[in-house]
């Protein structure tokens, strides 16, 4: 991997590294007056200033700028009491990343009873690159299976009756509706339905649009980013991470209507079923396609960063509760305004920042918690939750040592919360404990505001779940102010250069987020049973964990 520089100080990094920083105050100007603030205050605003400065870059996964922030993390570790958690008594876990990127432009076409078809790129097609082989060259007919999920919770199997083994399938890019809006986003994860396809034998996977998916993310947009990097982790020999059965690409509207044309499946009759969630007709297509695609796949080297504080117990402290939270952002990309560098204050210097405030008090307590606690700063959650994937399924302590993982992702601290929300809570055990924490500080626990947005499988606590993990990541409610300051921030600064250390940051409110987050991990930490995943629920069922009732 590249190597670390925890032996360099801090600040002769930072001042290495290149000049991209916005225009400092003209010399002799006054300096803005401010009272001072309160310690733990002042010490937020310290950790969040470094991270989220221009020096840093905007701190994306595998260049040196993480690689800074990343040895930032550790000696903060160290200052607070913590001791190393990571590989060979070091500060950090390797994450081998491998990035693939599309070397020139793809093609593809298709065959229709003897006729070839022409696919245009970039308006019947485009690419979602996945990381995998360096070349694909695929030329098979062509099987719709509708939304190609296999679900062992619930006994779905969208391949029943269906031989795809050396064929391409066609999915649609959603899931089925009437679903619970956490389950019917795992269900569409799109690698885990790759791997569905190759387990079946298909040679590839292309992915169509639907007017679901259109709604969030129209394929124009898809096709404006087709060359964007995939990210993986490598296996042991160096090789990225099984992604399925090649994606061969995203199929719209119009490119659909082709892939369809000449079969038995009409392509209306499926777009109808799909929009009034009616059982899809599957089955093979006339089509054959063929396409074939170029990448260069490098490694990408970074790592996680990892501190233990030691349970006080003889017996618990063997038990392992996780506090996570991400440092990677999405660094330098397209100017706005004159400015190109995404420092990511809010996303997720001050996840950061609160989580080595939470490991700072319990270094400092009279008391230790019973159990241990384990802080991991994890990289390339931008990228598809890989750190947090990486660490969850190869943990630096015994894999069924971890009995409970505490997020923290992207806390909207630009305003006084009243009330909070808990993603995941209300699966498992952990939720009484937080509702306990929340209410001993005088917040409310509410109900996720926007279930449509699934945020229960979009940050990295999700990756501990799918390790039979009972989870949970909190975040700032809608009360109050809330949730215009939320639509403001998600509007206006949301992996945009502007998510600066200048917002409008409220302190105190960054405070009473790490005093209840403390509370929640002490909770956890000192119960005498580890947490259980409720008595039928969907995750618990479906990832038989340890803790699964």
């Amino acid at each position: 991997m590249r190597p670390l520089l925890f032996c360099l100080p801090l600040l002769s990094l930072v001042a290495a590294q290149p000049a991209l920083a916005k225009a400092a105050p003209a010399p002799g100007a006054p300096a803005a007056q401010t009272a001072p603030l309160p310690p733990q205050q002042a010490a937020l605003k310290a950790h969040v200033a470094f991270l989220a400065s221009d020096a840093l870059r905007g701190r994306e996964a595998g260049t040196p700028d993480y690689d800074v922030a990343a040895e930032y993390v550790a000696s903060r570790m160290l200052a607070a009491g913590l001791t190393p958690g990571g590989i060979d008594g070091s500060w950090f876990q390797p994450v081998p990343l491998v990035v693939a990127k599309p070397a020139g432009e793809p093609t593809m076409a298709l065959t229709v009873a003897g006729k070839p078809v022409p696919m245009a790129f970039g308006t019947d097609w485009t690419l979602r690159a996945a990381p995998g082989a360096a070349a694909v060259d695929v030329s098979a007919p062509v099987v719709f299976a509708g939304y190609g999920i296999v679900d062992a919770a619930t006994g779905r199997d969208d391949y029943r009756g269906l031989d795809v083994r050396g064929k391409v399938v066609a999915i649609l890019y959603s899931g089925p509706k009437g679903l619970n809006s956490e389950i019917a986003a795992h269900l569409s994860n799109r690698l885990d339905r790759a791997r569905v396809a190759k387990a079946h034998g298909a040679v590839g996977v292309v992915v169509i649009e639907t007017s679901q998916i259109h709604q969030v993310y129209p394929f124009a947009a898809m096709a404006q980013g087709w060359d964007t990097r995939a990210v993986t982790w490598a296996d042991a020999q160096g090789k990225p991470r099984d992604s399925g059965a090649p994606t061969l690409g995203v199929v719209s509207f119009a490119g659909a209507e082709k892939l369809f044309a000449g079969s038995k499946i009409r392509w209306r009759a499926v777009r109808a079923a799909d929009e009034a969630g009616r059982k899809l007709p599957t089955g093979p297509l006339a089509a054959t396609l063929a396409t074939r695609q170029r990448f260069t796949v490098e490694a990408a080297p970074s790592a996680n960063v990892v501190g233990m504080l030691r349970g006080s117990d003889p017996t618990l402290a063997s038990e392992v509760v996780v506090l996570s939270a991400h440092l990677d952002h999405i660094g330098v990309t397209k100017p706005v305004d004159g400015d190109a560098i995404n420092n990511g204050a809010l996303d997720n210097a001050i996840g950061i920042a609160s989580m080595l405030e939470v490991a700072k008090a319990f270094g400092a307590a009279e008391t230790r918690p019973k159990r241990s606690l384990l802080f991991v700063a994890v990289t390339a959650e931008e990228k598809g939750l890989i750190g947090s994937d990486y660490f969850a399924t190869h943990p630096t302590v015994p894999k069924d040592a971890v009995v409970a993982n505490v997020n923290l992702d992207m806390p909207i601290l630009t305003y006084r919360f009243v009330d909070l929300v808990a993603f995941g809570a209300d699966r498992s055990s952990i939720g009484p404990a937080v509702a306990a924490a929340a209410k001993a500080r005088g917040f409310a626990l509410v109900p996720d505001p926007a279930p449509e947005e699934a945020d229960f499988v979009r940050t990295d606590h999700y990756s501990f779940v799918r390790q039979g993990v009972p989870s949970v990541s909190l975040n700032p409610g809608p009360g109050g102010p809330g949730a215009a300051a939320t639509k403001a921030f998600l509007d206006n600064n949301y992996h945009q250069p502007s998510d600066e250390i200048d917002l409008p940051i409220d302190w105190k409110a960054a405070e009473d987020f790490v005093d209840v987050n403390r509370g929640i991990a002490r909770a956890l930490a000192d119960a005498p049973d580890r947490p259980r995943w409720n008595k039928g629920d969907y995750f618990g069922t479906l990832y038989h964990g340890p803790m699964a009732n």
